[in-house]
């Protein structure tokens, strides 16, 4: 089970995936992307934007060798901000 969060981050990327992420002044590095996965919604795009609006997310390990731990990201490609939508327990 996982707490929501949905708080700001901010997210360094390494070939279009995050490799590190800061969230209440400490540093998160991710040692392995478990999954990803885009959803797509119409309803997202702000009048006049052509742009399809696009959220990403990545289920990652990440942390430091001795404390590791399950995080959900998600990129809004609209906005181009990085969230912490989940903790995993």
């Amino acid at each position: 089970m996982g707490r929501v969060y949905g708080v700001p981050i901010t997210v360094a990327e390494h070939g279009g995936r995050p490799a590190r992420f800061t969230w209440e002044g400490r540093i998160y590095v991710v040692r392995r992307v478990i999954d990803h996965w885009v959803t797509l919604r119409t309803e997202w795009s702000p009048e006049g934007d052509d742009r399809l609006p696009q959220r990403a997310f990545w289920r990652v390990e990440a942390g430091s060798d001795t404390a590791l731990g399950v995080y959900e990201l998600r990129h809004d490609s609209v906005t181009d901000a990085w969230l912490l939508a989940r903790v995993w327990d």
